[in-house]
């Protein structure tokens, strides 16, 4: 690393193609399989490590710790990270905005050969990252592979977006002019990531902000540290100058609430849950001594989200859509779907073959590749556990509910509960973990109406052969992200820009072709000929 300047050690490739999603890995495949396991081993021995907060570039260890446990094998540690209290706030700002001074004014051209070249390292050691988010979050390996892929696709994607910005012009040249559209940094931000994709979108959000001129204090989840320690180690081996993005785990209530609230932070990039979210908004909202601008809050929050299936559906396909939405990485991503609203005519058999797939999962260590591992924590799998049993006396339990003891691991049942109604409280509250809801309804537009009923709206689906029905839906189903025909999860890079509406976030759309602008502010500039 440099004080100031860049000097990347990866060379961009030239010219730089056009964008593509990273391929999925075929785990079937034994030579892939036995990489897998080579990197599980490998990773294995490098577990309990410890790792410093990252101000500046300087190395900081503090009292206060934090351990970053399997929640496959909770005694099993992952790594020892310093616990950053609200005094080292001053510090990274510090850092931030002096790095600011110098990173603003690097290229743009220069800024993107750092994503690229920290792509590239994350392609050459993607089964590694992939057997981090296995032991850290109890990814199985496709869930860790698709993380991984989406962090290659987002420093890929953000890369050319930013070269894309860089060429913005003035929808018209004024008559004896020189018209000019420039679009500059904002300065330092908050990075607040989530647990549930510690990799994908901690380092989409922060490459994000620093293509863009942005300086970062990035505090990632308690959870998930080791993984954002991993993607810093990443940057410093491309060349990324001290202070640019400075690493600081800490908790909410102190470090986060007091990074939020400082005067010099600029924006706040968020993604969690919609209580943390709206208080951050809150706090952000409220202008402190010596702020001179408003800051921009970059939410994306919670959802409870459905997929409709209309009696005309291929119901198999709706079947292994909706279990692989509602089950994968056992239900803990915001866009999982977790209510099923069935018409009438087909709801019995569907609760039928609803039962018979999830009675074919696998639960276990993901170290071993099952279909389903462990929730994040203890306190996660008790809040699941008590959603089940308002459940059960909301609706009819038909698969799970139980929670297995495995090598004392946090592990819950793939758990469907059906005849719930509307408005239940299964029904309207976020869960976050494997517990799917089955609504009946008596016609589409009921379906409709169920699907719109929460404070949220972030992902949906509609399983339906009526092209009348999805043009519909099309109008009418009001989330940022919708799916005909197909599961409701598995947002793809530069596909499928991800945000939602209402109590799910400001709709940021995070890997589409206007969120950088969320780290930019316009700039016009005259020059009289």
């Amino acid at each position: 690393m440099t004080d100031s300047g860049f000097t990347s050690s990866i060379v961009p490739r030239a010219p730089l193609g056009a964008y593509a999603n990273e391929p999925f890995e075929d785990f079937k495949q034994p030579e892939i399989a036995r990489a897998m396991r080579e990197a599980l081993d490998s990773v294995a021995s490098q577990l309990g490590h410890e790792y410093d907060l990252i101000i500046g570039g300087s190395r900081i260890k503090t009292a206060e710790k934090i351990r970053s446990v399997n929640p496959a094998r909770p005694a099993q540690v992952v790594g020892v990270h310093q616990q950053a209290g609200a005094e080292y706030v001053e510090p990274a700002m510090k850092a931030a905005l002096t790095a600011f001074e110098s990173w603003r004014h690097v290229p743009v051209a220069t800024r993107v050969s750092l994503l690229l070249g920290a792509a590239e390292k994350i392609r050459q050691r993607k089964f590694e990252f992939c057997a981090w988010l296995t032991y850290e979050v109890g990814k199985n390996w496709a869930e860790a592979d698709a993380d991984v892929g989406e962090t290659i696709d987002f420093l890929e994607f953000y890369a050319r977006e930013a070269l894309r910005l860089s060429r913005a012009t003035t929808p018209i040249q004024y008559p004896g002019e020189r018209n000019e559209l420039i679009y500059v940094p904002l300065g330092v931000g908050a990075v607040i990531p989530p647990w549930n994709f510690p990799f994908a979108i901690m380092a989409g959000m922060t490459a994000a902000a620093i293509v863009c001129g942005n300086t970062v204090v990035l505090k990632p989840s308690s959870d998930a540290p080791t993984l954002a320690a991993k993607y810093l180690e990443v940057l410093e081996e491309v060349g990324m100058p001290d202070g640019v993005v400075n690493l600081c785990p800490g908790s909410g209530p102190t470090f986060g609430n007091a990074i939020v609230e400082h005067p010099k932070t600029r924006f706040i990039s968020f993604t969690g849950s919609k209580a943390v979210g709206l208080e951050i908004n809150e706090r952000a909202a409220k202008t402190q001594p010596g702020q001179i601008w408003i800051k921009r809050t970059v939410l994306e929050m919670g959802g409870k989200d459905s997929i409709l299936v209309s009696a005309d559906a291929d119901i198999d396909a709706a079947v292994d859509g909706i279990v692989a939405s509602a089950f994968g990485f056992s239900g803990q991503k915001c866009s999982a779907c977790s209510r099923a609203i069935i018409e009438a005519p087909v709801y019995d058999v569907f609760v039928e073959r609803v039962r018979e797939r999830v009675a074919k999962l696998t639960i276990g260590n993901p170290f071993e590749n099952p279909n389903i591992g462990p929730v994040i924590n203890k306190a996660a799998l008790d809040s699941m556990l008590r959603y089940i049993e308002i459940g059960k006396k909301e609706g009819r339990l038909i698969a799970g509910g139980n929670a297995p003891e495995i090598e004392g691991g946090f592990y819950l049942e793939p758990t469907v509960i059906a005849d719930v109604a509307p408005n239940a409280v299964l029904a309207q509250e976020e869960i976050f973990g494997p517990v799917l809801a089955l609504i009946k309804v008596n016609s589409f537009g009921e379906g409709l109406a169920v699907a719109n009923n929460t404070q949220y709206g972030l992902t949906g689906a509609v399983y339906t052969s009526s092209r009348e029905k999805l043009d519909r839906a099309r109008a009418e189903f009001h989330v940022g992200n919708l799916y005909f025909n197909r599961k409701c999860t598995g947002a793809m890079v530069g596909a499928h820009p991800f945000g939602g509406f209402n109590m799910s976030g400001t709709d940021s759309k995070a890997g589409g072709g206007d969120y950088l602008l969320l780290f930019s502010q316009a700039k016009s500039v005259a020059e009289k000929l």
